[in-house]
């Protein structure tokens, strides 16, 4: 079979980008080894969300009292909440299947490795190799859990995010290392269902990418869960010979060791580059990342590299958008190039964190005299009816010329929020427009106007 572009990898890069490509009249083959739909599909955007809204369910259940509900005698079914979430993997999958045959689409099974001269060689699954010659290929190989020496996983008492999510029974305690999205989610969500949690994090606080307004409230949040955490703290050494985990940990208050049935590595994502032919082809690297153009374009030509394998922020999201203007810059279509500080960040603990843009703190040190505006849900009328008050929306602009810089909201669904500020911060919109937008009443995406509205100085309900 003759291609017009191959791409190697099948998760929200690849598949996005093989879906545009088709619809730009292009021939297209997708190389992939595991299942359709990568790891985001499989094991991790969709089914860790399907074990969290599980907790949340179960969490309703234990507060349904404070809604005029009583309920009794319920608990956490583990293996069920399990079976639910890869069931919804599942069907994710058969998804992408779907729409493969439907945009006609093929999925080349095996492995894929890029060799020079243009060409792609795929090892199936019997070990038979095949070679190809196409004008273009796109790598998305995506990543993977990070290991670090002081915390080889072993997938038994040392685990990644893989093992975390097919639980055989409920672990009586747990260290978390590493208090980014990956992290503080598992620590919601262990916690909620019975297992002592403590995180521990090198950096001063929880969601240390955060705006530290939007950091510190959630560590509030999670000291009245219950969770445990250590910030500034790093991981010296780790002994898994006893039936207790002994983690050795050093903090300003120097060392201690902390005993606990389980450790879970979160400590950031590997880019799937070794094997895969980079070194032989030429391919510039830095550290395991391949660099690229704009329209992330290799040194090599023909050869193109989108998502976590690249440099940026490793996010579903932000891979399928690069493979799109990757497929229509290759079509000819002239598109704008992605603007990095406009890309929405989701954390799917309780509360929710959503963000965009400069935080305040990096606002002031890019040069800008700004205002911030900040309404809490506990002013929110919508929040209150729901027994949602944790938390607020934050916004941060540029005062001399009014553009929109930054966006930061933790509480209950902040991830539905978030792409207002996205969509305004795109089409330039400033805070005086936003404010004199009619939100709906009573809707809990009025605390973005009213945090606008604070910025400026006419804040209504505060």
């Amino acid at each position: 079979m003759a291609y017009d572009i191959i791409i190697i990898g099948s998760g929200p890069g690849g598949y996005v980008t093989a879906i545009r490509a088709s619809q730009l009249g292009f021939k297209v083959g997708v190389v992939e080894v595991a299942e359709l739909g990568g790891i985001c599909l499989n094991w991790g955007c969709i089914p860790t969300k399907a074990l969290l809204k599980s907790a949340q369910v179960f969490e309703y259940i234990k507060h349904s009292e404070d809604y005029g509900v009583v309920v009794q005698d319920a608990k956490p079914d583990l293996s069920s909440m399990v079976k639910r979430s890869r069931g919804t993997a599942d069907n994710m999958s058969k998804g992408i299947n779907f729409l493969f045959k439907k945009n006609k689409i093929d999925h080349i099974e095996g492995f894929g490795k890029l060799l020079k001269g243009n060409k792609v060689e795929i090892t199936d699954k019997e070990g038979k190799k095949t070679e190809h010659t196409v004008k273009h290929i796109i790598l998305a190989t995506g990543g993977r859990s990070r290991d670090i020496p002081a915390l080889k996983q072993d997938g038994n008492k040392i685990i990644g995010y893989r093992e975390a999510m097919i639980p055989e029974k409920m672990p009586a305690s747990m260290v978390i290392v590493g208090a980014g999205a990956i992290g503080v989610e598992f620590a919601y969500f262990y916690n909620s269902i019975g297992t002592e949690v403590t995180l521990v994090e090198m950096m001063p606080n929880l969601v240390p990418v955060e705006d530290l307004d939007v950091s510190k409230a959630l560590e509030r949040s999670f000291r009245k869960q219950g969770i445990k955490f250590m910030t500034t703290t790093s991981v010296e050494s780790v002994d898994v010979s006893g039936d207790i985990c002994k983690v050795m940990v050093k903090s300003k208050k120097g060392e201690e060791t902390l005993e606990t049935e389980i450790i879970l590595s979160a400590v950031g994502i590997a880019a799937n580059t070794e094997g895969i032919g980079l070194e032989e082809a030429g391919v510039k690297m830095e550290k395991d990342r391949v660099l690229v153009d704009e329209f992330y374009k290799t040194n090599i030509e023909g050869v193109f590299a989108i998502g976590d394998m690249i440099p940026g922020p490793a996010l579903a999201h932000v891979a399928s958008a690069e493979g799109i203007l990757c497929v229509e810059n290759i079509a000819g279509k002239n598109p704008v190039a992605l603007d990095y500080n406009n890309l929405p960040s989701c954390t799917y603990c309780l509360p929710e964190i959503a963000s965009v843009g400069y935080t305040e703190k990096a606002a002031i040190e890019a040069g800008y005299e700004v205002k911030v505006g900040k309404f809490p849900f506990t002013a929110s009328g919508k929040a209150i009816a729901a027994g949602a008050t944790e938390g607020f929306v934050k916004v941060v602009f540029d005062a001399k010329y009014g553009e929109w810089l930054g966006a930061h909201m933790i509480g209950f669904n902040v991830t539905e929020l978030i792409s207002e500020a996205v969509t305004a911060k795109q089409l330039e919109t400033t805070g005086h427009e936003i404010i004199k937008s009619v939100h709906p009443h009573p809707t809990m995406s009025e605390a973005v106007m009213e945090a606008v509205a604070d910025a400026y100085g006419v804040v209504i309900h505060l």
